[in-house]
C-alpha cells in the first residue's frame, strides 16, 4: 500500500467528519453566522475535493493490483462528498424563509444526516474490508519475493555446481592428455629398448665369433 495515498486518506477521513459536524452545527444558526459556516465547509469541501484528486493521481500511479484496491476506497470517498455537498445544499435551501428551514431540520436534514452516517458506517466497513484486501496483496508480494529469492539462490547454486561440473570436465580431458602422452613416451621407450635388445644381442654375437675365430686360429698352429 502507498504511504502518499494513505496519508491523503488519514486527512480525508478527518476533514470529512469534521466538515459533518459543522453541516449538523449550521442547520442550528441563523444570518451570519450560517453564511460564515456555510463559507467555511465550502473551503472545507474544496479541501476535500484537493485531497480526493492527489488520491486518484497517486492509486493510478502503483501497479494494477494495488490500484485496484485504492480506485474502489476512492468510489466511497466520492459518494461520501456527494453526500455532504447535498447536505450543504439542503442547509442553504433552508435559508428561504424559517418555516421552509425548520421543516427541513425537522424531516429532510435529518434524513440526510442518517442517510450520512449510514454512509460513513459503510464505508467504514468497506475500508476496512479493502486494508485486510491491501493486508492478503502485501502477504502474497511478500511470499513472491521469498519465492522470487529462493529460486535465485537454487539458480546461483546450480551456476556454481556447473561451473565444479565444467572444471572437472577440463581436469578429466588434462588427466586424459597426460595418459595419452605418457602412453606415447611409454610407447616410444619399449621400441628404444627393443632396438637396443637387437643392437646389444648383435654386438654379443660378433665378440662370440670374434672369439671363436681368435681360438680356431691358435688352436690351428
Amino acid at each position: 500500500m502507498s504511504e502518499v495515498f494513505e496519508g491523503y486518506e488519514r486527512q480525508y477521513c478527518e476533514l470529512s467528519a469534521n466538515l459533518s459536524k459543522k453541516c449538523t452545527a449550521a442547520a442550528s444558526l441563523n444570518g451570519e453566522q450560517r453564511k460564515q459556516k456555510l463559507s467555511d465547509i465550502r473551503n472545507g469541501l474544496e479541501n476535500a475535493e484537493a485531497l480526493i484528486r492527489k488520491m486518484d493521481l497517486e492509486a493510478r500511479s502503483l501497479q494494477p493490483n494495488v490500484k485496484t484496491v485504492l480506485l474502489a476506497k476512492l468510489r466511497e470517498y466520492k459518494s461520501d462528498l456527494n453526500n455532504l455537498k447535498s447536505e450543504v445544499k439542503r442547509i442553504t435551501s433552508g435559508d428561504l424563509n424559517p418555516s421552509a428551514r425548520d421543516q427541513l431540520l425537522e424531516s429532510g436534514m435529518a434524513d440526510a444526516l442518517t442517510a450520512s452516517a449510514d454512509q460513513r458506517s459503510r464505508l467504514m466497513m468497506t475500508t476496512e474490508r479493502l486494508n485486510q484486501s491491501s493486508d492478503k496483496i502485501k502477504d502474497s508480494r511478500r511470499t513472491m519475493l521469498e519465492t522470487e529469492e529462493l529460486g535465485v539462490s537454487i539458480l546461483q547454486d546450480l551456476h556454481s555446481q556447473r561451473q565444479a561440473l565444467l572444471h572437472a570436465n577440463n581436469t578429466l580431458h588434462g588427466v586424459d592428455d597426460n595418459i595419452g602422452k605418457s602412453k606415447r613416451i611409454l610407447t616410444n621407450m619399449s621400441r628404444r629398448m627393443s632396438r637396443n635388445k637387437w643392437i646389444v644381442g648383435t654386438i654379443v654375437a660378433v665378440l662370440l665369433i670374434a672369439i671363436a675365430l681368435v681360438l680356431y686360429f691358435k688352436l690351428a698352429k
